[in-house]
């Protein structure tokens, strides 16, 4: 970084690891966005997770991308060396993202007195074992005595942490993610290139689902759904898009289950609004969620939604207006709310551009990087050492 002047500040975003995952996904708008003129930004990624991809997409918009390599919270060399990294590019504020990069670098910066900021992409009250209710408490410690300001993606995300960690009113505020909505205009052309790759009959139904292959996401119960779909109307078919660590499970069940031939797995994809403009309607089974950022991206590309009614998601989703909300692990529900919704195609449509009219109004990027850049500029007018 270059050393601040009265017009620049050197910000460093800190994360936990660059997979395919929403918070990582979501810093590329974000920093594609932020006034390079007003801050000076590069990421500080502290794990390798899944290669991280994210890491060439941060650098071909022009931001630099450093590994200081942490493999656990043990690691008694990793404070002294993230101390010194904050030192050495003159970080003037810390973003941190995730578990690792809040209490890490939260301490780090803490002892620096540089102002620090953390967002809080996930609601873990699903997490079970004592390793992570471990974890959880010292999060919640170092959010309550170490940092500055506390961004949670939804309310309720904010109302999880203000109960659980105890945090001020003050500390915390709300930001929803944002994405950049003009991306995701549907295109006549994508869609059929997309059902051809994937060897999907130009006459089919497609139903979608995007998020990383985790337990969590309830994909499964998406797939245990299909039985039902299917023999209703043969032309339905799932499209699956991420990667991850659920996804041989995924396979073993749609394969036990008989709908190998209705159901497709992309991959992780980097041409999601392609994905999107080939599909009639997006699902999202998800079992605990704090505010995902896919819905937005579906609702801007005028698709209806079916999703869980859990954690942040009744905040995007306006049950019977741009979607439908249902009860989360019931693959009977499921199966009769698609149905439903697919037999309603007027409705379905009528769906689709309420959902592009609420993406407008609420989760553009342009609104969240406005207010995250008056957040900077807050903490770092307070500074007094």
């Amino acid at each position: 970084m270059q050393p601040t002047n009265n017009n620049t500040h050197n910000i460093v975003y800190m994360i936990d690891g660059l997979g395919w995952g929403g918070a990582e996904r979501l810093m590329i708008p974000i920093l594609s966005n932020i006034n390079k003129k007003k801050f000076n930004v590069r990421v500080c990624v502290l794990q390798n997770k899944d290669g991280n991809p994210v890491a060439n997409e941060l650098r071909e918009i022009g931001i630099n991308v450093d590994m200081l390599s942490v493999r656990h919270l043990r690691d008694l060399t990793a404070i002294p060396r993230i101390k010194s990294y904050l030192q050495r590019v003159k970080t003037d504020l810390l973003h941190a993202q995730l578990e690792f990069a809040t209490v890490l670098g939260g301490l780090a910066a803490k002892s620096l007195h540089i102002p620090s900021v953390v967002t809080l992409h996930t609601i873990p009250e699903n997490e079970e074992g004592l390793k992570s209710n471990i974890h959880l408490i010292l999060e919640n410690f170092i959010l309550r005595n170490f940092i500055d300001r506390v961004v949670s993606v939804s309310e309720e995300t904010q109302r999880f942490y203000l109960r659980t960690a105890k945090l001020s009113n003050k500390k915390s505020c709300v930001i929803y993610n944002g994405i950049d909505v003009n991306k995701y205009s549907v295109n006549a052309s994508d869609h059929s290139q997309v059902l051809k790759e994937f060897d999907i009959p130009p006459t089919a139904v497609v139903l979608t689902t995007v998020a990383v292959l985790r337990e969590p996401k309830g994909i499964q119960y998406m797939i245990q759904a299909m039985p039902a779909l299917v023999n209703a109307n043969p032309q339905i078919y799932y499209l699956i898009v991420g990667g991850g660590e659920y996804f041989e499970s995924l396979q073993n069940e749609v394969k036990n289950l008989g709908v190998d031939k209705n159901v497709r797995f992309a991959g992780a994809r980097k041409d999601i609004p392609s994905i999107l403009s080939a599909s009639d309607l997006f699902v999202l089974p998800t079992l605990t969620e704090a505010l995902p950022t896919v819905l937005a991206e579906a609702m801007a590309a005028n698709l209806p939604i079916v999703a869980s009614r859990v954690g942040g998601v009744p905040e995007m989703i306006q049950d019977g207006i741009n979607g439908k909300l249902i009860e989360p692990a019931n693959p009977e529900i499921l199966a009769a709310v698609c149905l439903e919704m697919l037999n309603d195609r007027q409705s379905l449509r009528q769906m689709g551009i309420a959902g592009g009219k609420i993406a407008e109004e609420k989760f553009n990027i342009k609104s969240q990087v406005q207010q995250l850049q008056d957040l900077y500029n807050q903490l770092m007018l307070q500074k007094t050492y």
